[in-house]
């Protein structure tokens, strides 16, 4: 019930006002970690999403009337006030999702890295002028906002992914309509709050709550809704795209991945393995572009394994609440669930557990699973083609560069791949034959507030973060000048 309070004070938000939840409308939200209540989320109507619309689509004007430096400081204060609160922010992440409190710390000032970034970027959108066919006459290129954008966001980075959605939205001068995954409603309600203490138009910013088939069907087909950008599932990926098409709004999509990691035979083990433990476990493996298939070149194989296992028996899990907790418990209790078939097919189809492979023995309540080493699984099975997010990695030789290219390219999501090598030569030769929006060489970090994050093939389209993120949120106007013959140069003559 520690968070009964924060719900109680916010919950959606709608033309500036907050309307809280109570038992009586709302969603009991769980703990991951001890099962117990956190308190009520709101369940907005269609009705209020509509509303939300509403406050949006009049809001945009005052945000279109905003200059870029007047949008540049409002982002600066909303970025300075997530940083003073990344502290709460961060253990509102750790009560709702599990996550470890140091990563949901290191969440919150990456949020803030990633506002700071596009409060530039709001004063960086360059149009273009030059010379027409005609004489005297000119050539401009117009950028302008779009908006009312909506964002949808999961709930394994609730502050990261959104601050990525509002950060260009706002910067190029659009509304916002938000709908996050009620796992990390909270979350989510706390960085908004830092938007709108910063001091944005009254309605700009929108926070709708809720059951899906309740807010999206609204959202997509409400013509104002210029554009959507959604993290999530394939599945329901494919689904919005569907409804998209009907209004004709515009889509970023980023939809996970199944990261393939290929260790040649001249890589640093010691550093890989470090590197690894930390990187596959990280958020207990609920991370879209974690490394999930390893495949390491068989004359280090064995070498390379052990240090691995090695590394991720000494993680710590417990407490997402205690700073020296390396995994906390899964988010859902359906995510735990579907690890554990995943991992039993695998057994059953005579793959090896090398470490993990349950639930922990010492763990009484939540939904706690152990980090998990798969060595030698067969590629039919579910753990080789389907997302695991969860903690568990699988473990196969290679031989050849051709062999290997072949299976780490093999699934249609293309989001994130990883290297590791001491070579240049297999540094590009590897990079330019993998098919993946990301590749991460001798490292697990996939992006950064300043460098473009997103995949292709089944794992989406678009890119968010980087310089050309903020033309996703814009309209390119083109404007053909010619002056009338008979026009004075001089326009009081």
């Amino acid at each position: 019930m520690e968070l009964e309070g924060h719900y109680r004070e916010h919950g959606l938000l709608i033309a500036g006002r907050w309307q809280s939840a109570t038992a009586d409308n709302g969603q009991v939200s769980i703990n991951p970690a001890t099962e117990e209540r956190l308190g009520y989320m709101p369940l907005a109507t269609p009705a209020q999403v509509t509303e939300a619309i509403d406050a949006a689509s009049a809001a945009s004007a005052a945000m279109r009337k905003l200059t870029p430096w007047e949008r540049t400081a409002l982002l600066r204060r909303a970025a300075t006030l997530i940083r003073e609160r990344a502290p709460q922010l961060a253990r509102i992440v750790a009560l709702e999702t599990g996550k470890p409190i140091a990563q949901a710390n290191g969440e919150a000032n990456a949020s803030a890295e990633s506002i700071d970034w596009f409060a530039d970027e709001a004063r960086r959108v360059f149009g273009m002028s030059y010379e027409s066919r005609v004489k005297g006459g000119r050539y401009l290129v117009h950028y302008e906002p779009l908006g009312v954008v909506a964002a949808f966001t999961p709930w394994n980075f609730p502050l990261l992914l959104l601050a990525r959605k509002m950060g260009p939205a706002l910067a190029a001068g659009n509304a916002i309509v938000i709908r996050p995954s009620n796992e990390a409603a909270g979350a989510t309600m706390g960085l908004v709050r830092c938007f709108v203490d910063a001091g944005f138009p009254e309605g700009a910013i929108n926070l709708v709550i809720g059951k899906a088939d309740a807010i999206t069907p609204t959202v997509m087909a409400d013509p104002r809704v210029a554009k959507i950008s959604f993290t999530g599932s394939v599945p329901i990926g494919r689904q919005i795209v569907e409804m998209s098409a009907k209004t004709l709004k515009k889509v970023t999509m980023e939809l996970g991945g199944h990261a393939p990691v290929i260790v040649h035979r001249d890589a640093d083990i010691d550093a890989f393995a470090h590197l690894a433990s930390l990187g596959k476990f990280r958020n207990a493996g609920q991370v879209c572009a974690s490394p999930t298939r390893f495949y390491i070149h068989e004359s280090i194989f064995d070498k390379t394994v052990k240090a691995l296992v090695e590394r991720s028996k000494a993680l710590r899990v417990g407490d997402p609440l205690q700073q020296n907790t390396d995994l906390g418990p899964l988010t859902t209790s359906k995510r735990r669930e579907a690890i554990e078939r995943l991992v039993d097919e695998a057994v059953s189809e005579g793959a090896s557990v090398l470490c993990g492979g349950r639930r922990p023995s010492q763990s009484g309540r939540g939904w706690f699973y152990e980090p998990t080493l798969i060595a030698n699984p067969a590629p039919h099975i579910g753990l080789m083609n389907d997302e695991p997010f969860g903690p568990v990695g699988t473990l196969n030789r290679f031989t050849t560069m051709d062999e290997v290219i072949t299976e780490a390219n093999r699934l249609p999501f293309a989001l994130a791949a990883y290297v590791f090598t001491r070579s240049m030569r297999n540094t590009l030769e590897t990079t330019e034959r993998l098919q993946a929006g990301v590749v991460g060489v001798n490292t697990f970090v996939a992006s950064t507030a300043e460098t473009p994050f997103g995949g292709s093939k089944d794992s989406g389209f678009g890119r968010e973060g980087g310089p050309n993120a903020i033309r996703d949120y814009l309209d390119t106007k083109f404007i053909n000048l010619e002056l009338a013959d008979d026009e004075p140069l001089d326009a009081t003559a």
